[in-house]
């Protein structure tokens, strides 16, 4: 592997929900910032995104793991270890959107945004932060949304709840590590252009997805989606030194799609 220098030199990154969308821009940030990245996700597709990493000369290890199985999770922190003795980062980003009906949805909707959005986030930072101690201190990045804590749609029930619940997490595992040199926080993304987004827009928009996509791209102040690859800058620079006295924040990267007070006032 090509020696990597950057803000993240010499660190291990542990990114969850790494195969595609928001949590690959954020293992290849990562990457381009020196960090050898251990990428996970539950399907086959994660193995194939490290080797990608690998042949663009980079340090990465493909893993799966079903986040919602804690048990998943401890075996993850354990190849990390074995492949590269350490973990520095742990970047939870695992999750689903699916959108549905509150009162027609069953409870299976209900529950595999929990178990994913958030069991998924507590069950790897319970199996990696002991590890990321035992390095002398770290950080956690968690992905929670605007959805949520700032804003939500109808169908977003599901969504809403468990992506509002990981500000409450990130606060509080933030106050109960702060002494141990581990440093929580998340970052809350409006519309990211990944499959996600997309899937979300042909649920919308059957026969038009494109349309629902720029419809969203319309309603954002700066005018377009976001990247994937701009939230792994967030995402790198509060898991580095430079954001050494920050913990328990919630950082907004939304293209400015929460300001507007309304959708017409002054059009």
């Amino acid at each position: 592997m090509t020696e990597q220098t950057g803000k993240l030199s010499g660190k291990v990154a542990v990114v969850t929900g790494a195969s595609k969308g928001i949590g690959a821009g954020i293992a290849t940030v990562f990457a381009r910032h020196g960090a050898k990245v251990v990428l996970a996700a539950r399907g086959p597709a994660v193995l194939d995104a490290a080797q990608s990493l690998r042949d663009d000369g980079y340090d990465a290890l493909g893993v799966q793991c079903d986040v919602s199985d804690y048990h998943s999770c401890q075996e993850l922190a354990a190849t990390a270890l074995e492949a590269y003795g350490k973990i520095d980062i742990l970047d939870c980003n695992a999750g689903i959107c699916v959108l549905g009906d509150f009162l027609t949805s069953d409870d299976t909707w209900r529950d595999s945004h929990i178990d994913i959005n958030i069991k998924g986030a507590w069950n790897a930072c319970k199996a990696m932060i002991p590890a990321i101690i035992d390095a002398g201190g770290g950080s956690v990045v968690i992905t929670s949304s605007v959805t949520g804590d700032m804003v939500a749609d109808p169908g977003e029930a599901a969504y809403a709840t468990t992506k509002a619940a990981l500000v409450g997490l990130t606060k509080a595992l933030a106050r109960e590590f702060a002494d141990r040199n581990v440093r929580v926080n998340c970052i809350c993304p409006g519309y990211i252009r990944t499959p996600l987004v997309e899937g979300m827009a042909r649920q919308s928009d059957p026969d038009d997805p494109e349309r629902a996509i720029n419809a969203i791209a319309s309603a954002v102040p700066l005018g377009r989606l976001g990247t994937p690859e701009e939230c792994g800058e967030l995402c790198a620079f509060l898991a580095s030194d430079e954001a050494s006295y920050l913990t328990g924040t919630q950082m907004v990267i939304d293209g400015g799609s929460t300001l507007p007070e309304t959708t017409s006032m002054g059009q």
